[in-house]
């Protein structure tokens, strides 16, 4: 680390290498960007830019009674002391301060165009003017009285707060989203009354579980309400690991119209999501373009389109004033069934999404990190408790500085004519005064400026009501300072008073709902998908069919054919390892050649279809790969939504043909092209939901490679092959097998027996020894 810090103090002639260099010089890039610009600080839950506009604001004395500046003198004042930055950045930052569609509780109080929901941009900033509004009170009313430490400026020529003194986690109130070095942050707004609440059972209860905690918050507080459909139990779960995402949907309602007629109008959307988009989205599946490569639209496409122009007949924004949101959709006829009808719009559109949640933030130590809810919380209250400890003893410095100065005026008071000789026959009145009446320098200054009016009788009076007022005031100081549980019952009135100062309702519902999905209802029959070996894909009615009877195109041959349902799925995998997706129920009728896979997903050019299977969902199958490594899965895990599928497998070597697996099977049979053979447990191979590379299965050199791989049960292994030129199929029990049973990763040994070209299978029932011509 000494090497690294005194990087660049090498003398020129030494240098040092390209690698130290770009090391250090990314590491002070990646330190600016995590504390000096992305994330926010736990104890005021404002970024340097943020906390530097309300502070440039604050000392130009633009509180909320006061007339607002153009914007422009504002982002000067902050350039010029304080964010040595780009203007338009500053400006950027003020802006989003100030609407309200974007933060929950604005701290900017804009005149002029702001912006809108839609994603207009606001007017320069030689045309708006802004000023605080009264919530940033909440962050700067106590800078003055010695709560934070003031650094610095850029230049040395001005002072800034480190902090600003938070009398609410502001951090949790507003939210906050930034992306910085390796890190990013994601933290949704909450309702102000709720997270003051949970301050203040936490402070009556400091060793609280978060589970209790989690009854005073029960979700996000979105700044355009909307509605949160995800079940309270994983709310909890995202609020105890500081990680997770919310499903959250638009809010509407039914308006009915003469002869039965109705319109669905929705009046609330998620977060980031605006009527201008929900529009585009509609557009784009009412008229969709041809995409790229394609000479026409696809089927899904068609899909849907079909489906929407069958359901909307209209769509209007009639957003205003009156209403900030309001989307007005017209169905075809009033015949269609509502709940389809919205079904549609929330698969199909924004009206429904996901909001992540990514608590990372700078704590009290310094340092960013992941944190749950309860850990902010308890780490904000800290913060507030050295504030207000530090607010306690400034005032107190006051109070007794001022009873010291009442004190000696009080000596003059009752001393006035001796007072007044001694100033007129000193000299040096100061020491004079400090010897005679026992006063230090302090209350000496102090009576020398006095003027002769306060020295009247009715004066005396005054300081002694003064005095008695700040002894009184003292002695509650110094008891707050020496008593926490004092410290923490007035913390706990100042929120009260706060939340019912600054607190409203809360605007999004939390309301468990299933995620609408649009679900084609298929007949459950079923089918046999015939595959050829350059990936043409169909399906027949009916199992049983004669491999014989398909036909093929010209130079092509059966890869495979899997009897199956038509609410079975058939998963494709690539030469790279990623498994696409496709629906039984979709494929082409076996009337023709079928469709090439390459049309039913959209894998990337320079990729290559190896290998099919087509199961039902809950289907075990093994996947191994040349060099002898693999790993348990599903059709489940496998399976993608995404046309684009998912990477699934980590190759390192050809992966072999994928194997089903049977619920009766107990032993996995591995043959080598150089013919060693193991037989392990099948209970010893790795399941992986998630894909991945999977486990040694067997041990092999490293000029051999992995031929066959078969499962079987209690019935034993079929060993297959040639004996004196003719075909013969040898069946071994488990006790002829004990001798290749071993542990997984081992290499095995050679198969004893007296056939040639061995081919592995699963035993039959009650199987026995044949041979044929």
């Amino acid at each position: 680390m000494t090497e690294q810090n005194n990087l660049f103090d090498v003398p020129e002639e030494e240098g040092v290498t390209l690698g130290l260099y770009a090391e250090k010089a990314y590491l002070d890039y990646a330190v600016s960007v995590v504390k000096g610009r992305a994330l926010p600080d736990v104890s005021d839950g404002q970024k340097p830019v943020q906390r530097r506009i309300l502070y440039a604001m604050n000392a130009m004395g633009l509180k909320n009674h006061a007339k607002p500046v153009k914007s422009a003198r504002v982002v000067g004042d902050v350039l010029g002391k304080y964010h040595p930055h780009g203007d338009q950045a500053a400006y950027d930052a003020m802006v989003r301060m100030a609407q309200s569609f974007t933060l929950r509780y604005p701290l900017v109080d804009g005149q002029g165009n702001f912006g809108s929901r839609d994603g207009d941009g606001a007017a320069a900033m030689r045309y708006t003017e802004a000023r605080l509004t009264p919530m940033a009170e909440l962050l700067l009313e106590e800078l003055g009285e010695g709560t934070v430490d003031f650094i610095p400026n850029y230049d040395g020529s001005e002072k800034e707060p480190v902090l600003l003194p938070a009398r609410l986690p502001m951090m949790l109130l507003n939210g906050a989203s930034g992306i910085a070095v390796g890190m990013a942050t994601e933290i949704p707004s909450h309702n102000l009354r709720e997270i003051a609440a949970a301050c203040v059972a936490l402070l009556k209860k400091p060793n609280m579980a978060i589970e209790e905690l989690l009854s005073f918050v029960p979700g996000p507080d979105f700044a355009n309400g909307a509605q949160i459909i995800t079940a309270a139990e994983e709310i909890a779960e995202i609020y105890k690991s500081g990680r997770g995402s919310i499903k959250v949907r638009a809010r509407w309602e039914f308006e009915e119209l003469a002869r039965g007629q109705w319109q669905l109008v929705v009046t609330e959307l998620p977060p980031n999501t605006s009527a201008q988009k929900i529009l585009e989205e509609i557009e784009e599946i009412s008229n969709p373009r041809v995409r790229t490569g394609r000479k026409a639209l696809t089927s899904e496409q068609q899909q849907a389109r079909s489906a929407m122009l069958s359901l909307l007949d209209s769509v209007r924004d009639e957003s205003g004033k009156d209403a900030a949101v309001r989307l007005v959709f017209e169905p075809k006829t009033s015949k269609v069934s509502r709940e389809d009808f919205v079904n549609q719009l929330l698969a199909k559109t924004s009206m429904e999404g996901n909001a992540s949640i990514n608590l990372v933030c700078i704590g009290i130590d310094g340092r960013p990190r992941q944190r749950n809810l309860l850990e902010i919380l308890t780490e904000w209250l800290q913060f507030r408790t050295t504030t207000v400890t530090r607010r306690t003893q400034y005032r107190l410095d006051k109070v007794s500085d001022r009873i010291h100065v009442l004190e000696g005026r009080m000596v003059v008071y009752l001393n006035v004519d001796e007072v007044i000789a001694t100033i007129r026959e000193s000299d040096e009145p100061r020491p004079a005064l400090m010897n005679r009446f026992n006063l230090s320098e302090r209350q000496a200054e102090d009576i020398l400026e006095m003027r002769l009016r306060q020295l009247a009788r009715l004066e005396g009076f005054k300081i002694e009501q003064e005095l008695e007022e700040k002894r009184k005031e003292q002695a509650e100081l110094q008891h707050l300072l020496a008593n926490p549980a004092a410290m923490r019952k007035m913390m706990i009135k100042e929120i009260e008073a706060d939340a019912k100062k600054y607190g409203d309702e809360r605007r999004t519902i939390i309301q468990e709902a299933e995620k609408a999905v649009l679900e084609i209802k298929v007949a459950d029959e079923p089918v046999t998908v015939v595959i050829s070996q350059k990936g043409w894909i169909r399906s027949r009615q009916h199992h049983g069919h004669d491999p014989q009877q398909f036909n093929f195109k010209a130079g092509d041959k059966l890869y495979d054919t899997f009897e199956v349902r038509t609410v079975d799925q058939l998963i494709a995998l690539s030469n790279v390892g990623r498994a696409y997706t496709v629906e039984v129920a979709d494929l082409p009728s076996a009337r023709g050649d079928g469709q090439p896979i390459t049309a039913m997903v959209d894998s990337e050019s320079n990729t290559k279809i190896n290998h099919f299977i087509a199961a039902d969902k809950a289907q075990q199958l093994l996947l191994v790969q040349e060099h002898g490594v693999g790993f348990i899965t599903t059709i489940e895990d496998m399976a993608s939504r995404q046309k684009a599928g998912k990477q699934f497998v980590t190759l390192e070597a050809p992966l072999l043909k994928p194997l089903l697996v049977k619920p009766d099977d107990r032993y996995l049979a591995l043959l080598s092209k150089k013919g060693r053979f193991l037989i392990i447990a099948l209970s010893e191979v790795k399941k992986l939901a998630g894909g991945g590379l999977g486990t040694i299965l067997i041990g092999l050199d490293d000029d051999d490679k992995l031929s066959q791989v078969v499962a079987f049960g209690e019935n034993g292994l079929a060993v297959s092959g040639t004996y004196r030129r003719k075909a013969s199929t040898d069946v071994l029990s488990l006790n002829e097998l004990e001798v290749y049973i071993a542990k997984r990763a081992r290499k095995g040994r050679a198969l004893d027996v007296r056939l040639k070209d061995i081919s592995l299978s699963r035993a039959p029932e009650g199987g026995t020894n044949e041979a044929s011509e």
